[in-house]
């Protein structure tokens, strides 16, 4: 399931803090930006709801953190999740299976350098002939960030190729655009298959 939040600015920090655990309380006061601190603890709050909503767990989840930072909790190995910010969105995704998810900010104007650092031949010219070339380039973005994150890799050097693997075939993509494209959000999960009868 897919919890978002668009409204950050409405997050009391210090009402928040007091409701998370003391490891995500902690995380979020090494936050020198209030802004990022927001973010933060609306994503652990998220993902309060949602385990609630889902599971009727009501305690406050401790994490432990794969090779490359990816988030679990062990409490509760069955459930996956992921979360994901910028400064217009939060985002909290559960399953019963691995996900991956991220949401991004649509810049003004695509930064091409950026865009061929991490992008093959093909995805730039799709984004280069796309009526709203910054949107397309995050859409792709999201994709790439939320199939890493599903797997637990990380970011790493070859990202222009990253949609081209193997794995990308066993993994479905749900992508959701701000009604005003102020920003995208990703959602990566295993493909479902059909079991013939």
């Amino acid at each position: 399931m897919v919890y978002l939040n668009t409204h950050i600015d409405e997050l009391d920090p210090e009402v928040a803090l007091a409701e998370v655990s003391l490891q995500r309380r902690e995380a979020a006061l090494r936050y020198v930006r209030e802004q990022d601190r927001r973010q933060s603890l609306a994503a652990y709050l998220l993902l309060m709801q949602a385990l609630e909503q889902e599971y009727g767990i009501k305690d406050a989840p401790e994490f432990e953190f794969g090779p490359h930072g990816k988030p679990w909790m062990p409490a509760y190995p069955q459930i996956h999740f992921n979360l994901s910010h910028c400064p217009e969105a939060v985002l909290c995704v559960v399953s019963d299976s691995p996900v991956g998810c991220d949401v991004e900010a649509v810049a003004p104007s695509l930064d091409e350098d950026l865009c061929r650092r991490v992008c093959c031949e093909e995805e730039m010219a799709d984004i280069l002939s796309d009526p709203h070339p910054a949107l397309a380039f995050t859409r792709l973005w999201t994709r790439k960030e939320a199939y890493l994150k599903y797997t637990g890799e990380g970011l790493y050097d070859g990202l222009g190729q990253l949609l081209l693997s193997p794995g990308v075939k066993a993994v479905s993509f749900q992508s959701v655009v701000a009604p005003d494209s102020s920003w995208v959000y990703t959602v990566c999960r295993p493909t479902r298959t059909r079991k013939c009868l």
